[in-house]
């Protein structure tokens, strides 16, 4: 498998280009080597400037949940650019697809799109100071939830990569009222609110999908809704990777809790720039125009995005896929953690629904202190010979792999033959 256009877009690239990237991830900082340049993709496949095909399971962290370039998406899109690409003015698609969002969310009365995951968690956070009228705001550590400067410390995904503890150009004024948990501990919570009277909530993916993925355990989000409703404190969860990826809705309710909040991105654009955040009435009315918290976005409920995101999700809502993800899921699995016996590599695999990755440690990983302690140059050398076998996956030991539902039981196979290559090759590290 030759790379050569790859390589040469990465030079001409690093001229006007940060990094020759827009993301650092896309960097292959951790895993070494030149970034893949991507010309096209369909299905469950995509391809790269080279020609090379791979299995994708990175589906733009997530959101081509029914495969690239699917029919009905194409058709909805098209149908719209005839129309016009933006107006700054409402739209009837606006309306169509808040229905169908809050229909999927128990409780979620209203809905407000934005550009992107980052600016819907950013509105969030703002919403809940406005609602509970107090400051602080607890995340917990290897959460990632966009690049705003009140949450860009002890974040996972691509800090985590880069071993970056929080960003330059971080004021300290702007994490003042920033306070850290530790995920699956409710304990690390209840001493925040001993120490602070001004915590307006919590912000949490219920199923981290940035420092690789990680399961609440023991009814931690249950327990944990249950406490700050009696302090009076509001949860926002992100499912800006979760959203649509394990049933038609939110993972929240698959885990018996409701949050105040939801924010929500990637896959309810269908690909195209799309987030938005929702809750019932009574928190939504505190959003302009009802209410006092400002926020506001010419692009928001850009007409493209919203056919794009429609007819994504009528078409997921079709399929139903949910229960072929669990069985693809648990299938890779297995496969995983059998071929590492078979080769006495020490591997923990975290799963759920159409989420999943493995770590290469023998620890349980429950949070992002013992998601570390994964052997990242093992990752770096399985990335590689996965590529090298026709497997695209996230350049990163703590980001999540996806599944659509294009994915064909031929692709299962080939996987498999790339799993069992490349675990061969990470054996062979640990005679060295």
């Amino acid at each position: 498998m030759k790379f050569k256009k790859s390589e040469e877009l990465y030079k001409e690239g690093l001229v006007h280009l940060v990094g020759a990237v827009n993301s650092p991830v896309r960097a292959f900082t951790s895993v070494g080597g030149n970034p893949l340049f991507i010309k096209k993709a369909k299905g469950s496949k995509i391809t790269d400037v080279d020609g090379n095909e791979y299995i994708d399971l990175v589906l733009s962290y997530g959101p081509m949940i029914i495969g690239h370039r699917h029919r009905k998406v194409q058709k909805g899109v098209a149908k719209a650019l005839k129309n016009g690409y933006s107006f700054g003015a409402s739209t009837e698609n606006e309306i169509k697809l808040a229905k169908i969002v809050c229909d999927a969310f128990p409780e979620m009365d209203k809905v407000r799109f934005v550009n992107s995951g980052t600016e819907a968690v950013i509105s969030g956070v703002r919403l809940a100071r406005a609602f509970t009228g107090k400051d602080k705001i607890i995340k917990f550590s290897g959460c990632y939830h966009g690049h705003q400067d009140s949450l860009l410390v002890a974040a996972g995904s691509g800090l985590a990569t880069l071993s970056i503890p929080g960003s330059k150009g971080v004021p300290e004024g702007a994490v003042k009222n920033t306070l850290i948990a530790e995920y699956n501990n409710l304990e690390s919570v209840k001493k925040h609110f001993e120490a602070h009277d001004d915590i307006a909530g919590v912000i949490i993916e219920p199923i981290c999908g940035n420092m690789g993925v990680v399961i609440p355990q023991h009814n931690f989000l249950k327990e944990l809704k249950d406490f700050l409703k009696s302090k009076g404190a509001l949860l926002i969860a992100d499912e800006v990777m979760t959203g649509f990826r394990s049933k038609f809705g939110g993972v929240q309710e698959l885990l018996g809790v409701t949050a105040d909040i939801t924010c929500l991105g990637k896959v309810i654009g269908g690909g195209f720039p799309v987030g938005a955040y929702g809750a019932r009435n009574e928190i939504m009315e505190q959003v302009a125009p009802l209410g006092g918290m400002y926020q506001a976005g010419t692009l928001s409920g850009n007409p493209i995005a919203m056919a794009g995101g429609i007819a994504t999700l009528t078409e997921l809502k079709r399929q139903d896929p949910y229960q072929k993800f669990d069985k693809i899921g648990s299938t890779i699995e297995t496969i995983l953690i059998d071929t590492a016996k078979k080769y006495n590599v020490s591997l923990v695999v975290n799963r759920f629904g159409s989420m999943l990755n493995p770590f290469f440690t023998n620890t349980k990983v429950t949070n992002f202190e013992e998601a570390q302690t994964s052997d990242q140059q093992k990752f770096a050398v399985f990335f590689w010979e996965m590529i090298k076998n026709g497997v695209f996956l996230p350049p990163s030991q703590f980001e999540a792999w996806f599944l659509s539902s294009a994915i064909s039981d031929k692709d299962i196979k080939k996987l498999a033959v790339a799993i069992d290559k490349a675990i061969l090759v990470v054996s062979k590290m640990n005679k060295k």
